[in-house]
């Protein structure tokens, strides 16, 4: 801008000059003609009074000598006075005006842009203007004018929560692993933690799935509850680990590589064996920071499981966890010693169990009611605002026992889960495939069938049929010891049925036969390893 003021000014100057030039001659032109008309005039007279023709005034042979022209007065050349120092022009917004010099022009244009890109920046700097709302264009219009905004609470800002050495945002989905020890590194496989944490402060809630690892209903229930959580709409933090028992899975087994059952290891002995190590890392590495557990389970040994909670109804946390399931069966259990939801519950960690199904398979409609109640116990906990609907409640059982096959042979159930049963109802029978003698399987109480075996072969003693009996109105049952039903005699006739192409049949009620055996989940057992163990916490 100050160079193009500079050429201004000196194309200024030499116009001045042009111009005074242009004037000085105006000035000497009337002198030069004036004399001229006067010397026009002077000759024909002069030639009248000699009588010579003006072209002949002059001498033959001689040439006339010009009139002198006078010579023009010196033009005095203007003083040149110190250019003072430019001032800046002003700033203005018009064009420039036809005629106008091309540097002068751009030098306005320049000025110009320059104002119109301060103008800009004011505007940027004052508020910005409401953003429409994105919708869809044949949305019906509802009203014209514009609502007020309605005051907006702050939310409150979730915590970070620290699992397994990384610290996990508000408001995030991620996928964490976890690592036994140091001891098992280049053995054993991290196994995925997935992680929710909320936008908002909460409870923790832990799924653990697939602690024996032929059970796969628990591992599709963690996958649809977790990967459907919206941290952006959650209070609290979810953890959910599909796979315990990383080895057992990919073995299709339910015990560890040694044969183990890790669901009696907890909470676990850094300097026990391997299962105990395991259970320990496990247990203070990652059940350690929930604030409640939802351990998932099926039935064992080609069982299968009314979908039920189990828990130790006597813990008033534990009591109040059961509640926000829904419509789901309740069977009190204090847990064999060993397992995850009782060495939780010894912590201060109220635990339950769910049991779903059946090893080995997908049971849909298992999964869809684990779903349902864990998302019935997410809105009951207030960390989510997800309503589910259920039919009729259903009934805590205080008590259970299992009736037991009679003898080895093949079982075939009369009976399906959940059906009512009343003392001496026919619950299956067993069939001696060489000797085609059958023998019932007789309901010792009045319950209802929460689990039972599937049909097979089986072995004398093999639980079959889990009955569930409900306590009286306003009465709580206490637990109850393992008794045996020392009945009548055998029958000795057997007795035909119709559709078993003649095979001879028998009561499994006498004392020359297996007894049909009572159990209770509540009591200790001495041999945690043994198959009564099994089934009173899968």
């Amino acid at each position: 801008m100050q160079r193009a003021t500079h050429s201004i000014s000196r194309r200024a100057c030499t116009a001045g000059r042009l111009v005074t030039l242009a004037l000085w001659s105006l000035l000497l032109a009337p002198v030069s003609v004036q004399g001229e008309e006067t010397a026009a005039q002077a000759g024909p007279a002069a030639a009248a009074g000699t009588g010579v023709e003006p072209d002949a005034a002059a001498a033959p042979g001689l040439e006339q000598a010009p009139e002198p022209v006078p010579e023009p007065e010196p033009v005095p050349e203007p003083v040149t006075e110190p250019e003072p120092e430019p001032e800046p022009p002003p700033e203005t917004d018009a064009l420039p005006e036809p005629g106008q010099e091309p540097d002068a022009a751009v030098a306005a244009e320049t000025r110009a842009q320059d104002v119109v890109a301060e103008a800009e920046e004011e505007e940027a700097g004052q508020a910005e203007l409401p953003k429409a709302r994105n919708m869809p264009l044949d949305e019906p219009i509802t009203s014209v004018a514009t609502p007020e905004p309605a005051a907006v609470r702050e939310p409150q800002v979730g915590r970070n929560l620290v699992l397994l050495g990384t610290e996990v945002p508000p408001r995030t989905s991620t996928r964490l692993s976890w690592a036994p020890t140091q001891s098992f590194e280049g053995i054993y496989i991290a196994t995925p933690v997935l992680v929710v944490n909320g936008v908002e402060p909460g409870p923790t809630l832990c799924l653990t799935a697939a602690m024996h690892g032929d059970e796969l209903n628990g591992i599709e229930t963690v996958r649809r509850v977790l990967y459907n959580l919206d941290p952006g709409k959650l209070k609290g933090a979810v953890i959910g680990v599909p796979i315990v028992n990383l080895q057992g899975f990919h073995a299709g087994s339910r015990y560890l590589s040694d044969r183990r059952d890790l669901n009696r290891y907890f909470p676990g002995d850094p300097d026990g064996s391997s299962a105990s190590r395991l259970a320990y890392s496990f247990f203070h590495e990652v059940i350690a920071h929930c604030s409640a557990l939802v351990d998932l389970h099926t039935g064992s040994f080609y069982r299968t499981n009314l979908p039920q909670l189990r828990g130790d109804l006597r813990d008033p946390k534990v009591l109040a966890l059961t509640k926000g399931f829904g419509s789901t069966v309740v069977v009190h259990s204090e847990g064999t010693s060993g397992t995850l939801r009782r060495s939780s519950v010894e912590a201060g960690i109220p635990a339950v169990t769910m049991e779903a199904g059946g090893p080995s398979v997908l049971d849909e409609e298992s999964v869809s009611h684990s779903v349902k109640g864990v998302r019935t116990l997410l809105n009951h906990l207030g960390m989510t605002a997800r309503f589910s609907l259920w039919g009729d409640p259903e009934p805590v059982y205080y008590n259970s026992v299992w009736q037991r096959a009679p003898v080895g042979g093949i079982v075939f159930s009369r009976v399906t889960l959940g059906q009512t049963v009343k003392k001496g109802d026919v619950l299956g029978t067993v069939t001696n495939p060489i000797t085609n003698v059958r023998t019932r399987i007789i309901s010792s109480y009045n319950g209802r069938i929460i689990g039972m075996a599937l049909n097979q072969v089986v072995q004398p003693g093999f639980a079959t049929h889990h009955i569930g009996i409900a306590a009286g109105k306003g009465k709580v049952s206490a637990p109850a010891a393992v008794a045996a039903d020392q009945g009548a005699a055998d029958e000795s006739a057997a007795s035909r049925d119709s559709g078993d192409n003649g095979s001879r049949e028998q009561t499994a009620a006498g004392a020359s036969t297996t007894l049909v055996v009572e159990e209770s989940h509540t009591q200790p057992l001495e041999e945690p390893e043994d198959e009564d163990s099994e089934l009173a916490e899968d």
